[in-house]
């Protein structure tokens, strides 16, 4: 079977994006899934993300980490599947889109993409991090030189603890900046590895350093390894919500592969 597909980034988190409106992909073959992804001998990619058609919103997401499974809520991925879509269906406008039975929404600026994230309104803060869910789980630690930091190393010990034995967690090290800006490097389950960039991770680290109050703003730029992010949101009694995650968006290439 031969396929075609492209490949996208949003600040370096890459993608394989694949127009599966007629339902013809093998969704449920994990091993092609992670063939396809693996960067030795597939395309190479973060993850997966199919494309398919919705019939309450504009168009359905479906997404798979790096290991051939499925995976929960991608920012940087749904910034690059409204570009695809856009795309396939010529929406020029805000568009919505279903993911795992929720429903999201999206802006399409002049060069970046703005997805609004789910609200977050339970945070743990502990000891020595925080821990939230922005539509994948997060959690986040302080750091005073995150350029020093083992990232993969430590990010598993924290991910396979025994604090996150049932389904693991996201790992995100951030360092301050400025009132109004951090860097982080990001460790993803489902990649097992240390990535370019996670949109979520961003998002939940700009809700937590803001919970820590260790920004004022509700605007916050994002340094990541591939670039940078924004994270938008409002904050009442709280509760996150109006939640934007904004970023560039790149079409890389298109191609062919047989699975």
């Amino acid at each position: 079977m031969e396929i075609d597909f492209y490949k996208f980034h949003g600040t370096g988190n890459d993608f394989i994006i694949i127009d599966d409106r007629k339902l013809k992909f093998p969704s449920k073959n994990n091993r092609k899934i992670k063939f396809l992804c693996d960067r030795v001998f597939g395309i190479g990619s973060d993850g997966l993300i199919l494309i398919q058609d919705s019939l309450k919103m504009d168009f359905k997401m479906i997404y798979y980490n790096s290991d051939g499974n499925k995976g929960s809520f991608c920012g940087n991925g749904a910034r690059c599947a409204v570009s695809y879509a856009n795309f396939l269906y010529s929406f020029n406008r805000g568009i919505s889109f279903e993911f795992s039975e929720e429903f999201y929404s999206a802006i399409i600026g002049d060069n970046e993409i703005s997805v609004r994230m789910s609200d977050v309104y339970k945070i743990n803060c502990l000891k020595d991090y925080i821990f939230l869910n922005t539509g994948s789980p997060h959690h986040v630690v302080l750091v005073e030189d995150i350029d020093s930091i083992d990232v993969k190393l430590k990010g598993s010990e924290i991910r396979y603890s025994n604090i996150y034995k049932d389904k693991g967690t996201n790992v995100d090290f951030v360092q301050k900046i400025s009132d109004n800006e951090f860097s982080i490097r990001t460790y993803e389950r489902g990649v097992e590895d240390e990535t370019y960039s996670c949109g979520t991770g961003a998002t939940a680290t700009a809700i937590a350093m803001h919970k820590l109050k260790e920004t004022s703003q509700e605007k916050i730029k994002i340094n990541v390894k591939g670039g940078q992010l924004e994270v938008n949101f409002q904050h009442k009694d709280g509760l996150y919500h109006k939640v934007y995650l904004k970023g560039p968006v790149v079409k890389v290439y298109k191609g062919k592969i047989k699975i």
